[in-house]
């Protein structure tokens, strides 16, 4: 498995996971649309993944890539933020966060950025594996 330490979708998260699927915020929900299926640059992501004890808005276990949308919950949470990001760095897992007004304003470059982001793991793993 490629975490390091951190159990994925840990059985004592399970409940809390399909209740944030089941009522994903409007930004969440938005940004699914173009996420699930592959339809972002042909990559695979999934949404509400436990990673030890965080449970992320969006995750692609192939690329160790990791999608956040911050809403006004996320105010004045800066310190728990980073603390949380850090521990998913620590994991070899990459996080991409955006504001949940960057969905309203400019979904598509949003979306650019990810599937930018997902190329340029790709091609380092590639270069990595020569």
């Amino acid at each position: 498995m490629h975490y390091n330490t951190a159990k994925a979708n840990v059985h004592e998260q399970t409940d809390l996971r399909k209740k944030l699927r089941n009522s994903l915020t409007p930004a969440e929900a938005t940004l699914w649309k173009l996420l699930k299926n592959k339809t972002a640059g042909g990559y695979k992501f999934r949404r509400q993944q436990g990673i030890g004890p965080y449970i992320l808005d969006f995750y692609s276990p192939e690329l160790q890539l990791c999608v956040e949308l911050d809403g006004s919950s996320h105010d004045n949470k800066y310190e728990y933020d980073e603390q949380r990001t850090q521990y998913l760095n620590n994991q070899g897992i990459c996080v991409m966060r955006f504001r949940n007004e960057m969905i309203w304003n400019n979904l598509m470059g949003v979306v650019s950025e990810i599937v930018r982001k997902a190329k340029e793991i790709e091609a380092q793993r590639k270069m990595e594996a020569l």
